[in-house]
């Protein structure tokens, strides 16, 4: 498979890369990782294998800026892009195959968890519409997952076993085409530092003329969250808040993008309200406090506000360590 490379971005992902690395090392000839100003030993733990190109930032680019750094390093018309948590089962052969194919800009395989089960409702859902996002916010697919709406978004009715077209299939595990990557001009580093890039991405894909094809034959397993449960709760919720907004503010009409916004405002009420009662205190009102304040100026402005505080102070915590240099 000389066609084929692979990029995996990291952030604070020492116990992770190691079977990361390990795992492609059968399938893959040339790795590059892109580390986003970790400060573990994520980049010390990433030097013990041998064959893998490092780009280390002295600063968070986030994941879509670190993922344009990785496949734009590579010169491989496909690329594999896998989180530091995800671990290749299978030959990734069937995903290269499916993504040889005419007008295929990416293929995904199947993401299973620890048990070997398909991370269903997450590895692979359609592009969210104002109606599917509302319900999201509001906490009534975390209440009814049943509902009709999330289980069309949520593709429940798929047939996992079976190769399909499908529309968004989670970054963590994506073969993309090198030559449908700079047809939509990447990914768009305005979502910062995680959260609705790759939804993003597919969606202009999609917009572009190209199909993304599901190869269940190569698998990877998924742990899920590991660099973003490292992330303070307060500003895990503001940048998905702050990014599902810039999403829909990108995709969706005004007049829904309006209507997502209110969502948002009411789901932070309800969830201020739920969240002191079971907490038995008014740390919940700091964070939903915030995220309404985010959402009504979105509505007022017509377009997604930036979370500047949380990426500040990652920002200067970066610029306070030893700048290091890339290596290879």
């Amino acid at each position: 498979m000389n066609e084929l490379g692979a990029v995996v971005v990291t952030w604070n992902s020492q116990e992770l890369i190691g079977p990361c690395l390990e795992a492609l090392r059968p399938w893959v000839g040339e790795v590059v990782v892109v580390d986003n100003a970790s400060e573990d030993g994520t980049v010390e733990e990433g030097h013990r294998r041998a064959g893998v190109r490092w780009i280390v930032n002295p600063n968070n680019r986030g994941f879509a800026g670190a993922a344009n750094q990785g496949i734009a390093a590579l010169e491989k018309p496909f690329v594999l892009l896998l989180n530091p948590d995800v671990v290749l089962l299978d030959s990734p052969a069937p995903l290269l195959e499916a993504c040889q194919a005419p007008k295929v800009g990416a293929a995904a395989g199947q993401l299973v968890g620890a048990d070997l089960r398909p991370q269903l409702g997450f590895a692979i859902r359609r592009f969210p519409g104002p109606l599917a996002l509302a319900l999201e916010v509001l906490g009534v697919n975390r209440l009814w997952p049943g509902n009709p709406v999330n289980r069309r978004y949520r593709c429940r009715d798929l047939d996992w076993s079976q190769p399909s077209d499908v529309e968004q299939p989670a970054g963590a595990f994506l073969l993309i085409r090198k030559a449908a990557w700079q047809a939509v001009g990447g990914f768009d580093e305005a979502f910062h530092p995680v959260w609705f890039e790759d939804v993003d991405f597919l969606k202009r894909l999609r917009e572009g003329g190209w199909r993304v094809r599901y190869a269940p034959a190569c698998r990877a397993r998924h742990a899920g969250g590991g660099s973003v449960r490292k992330i303070s709760r307060e500003d895990r919720e503001l940048c998905w808040y702050s990014n599902l907004l810039r999403y829909a503010a990108k995709h969706l009409s005004p007049e829904a993008f309006s209507a997502v916004c209110l969502s948002v405002m009411t789901g932070a009420a309800l969830r201020l309200v739920t969240g002191i009662a079971r907490e038995r205190s008014l740390r919940p009102a700091r964070i939903f406090r915030r995220v309404a304040a985010m959402a009504c100026r979105a509505l007022a402005d017509r377009r997604p506000s930036d979370v500047t505080l949380p990426l500040a102070r990652w920002q200067r915590q970066a610029e306070q360590q030893k700048v290091r240099a890339p290596v290879s």
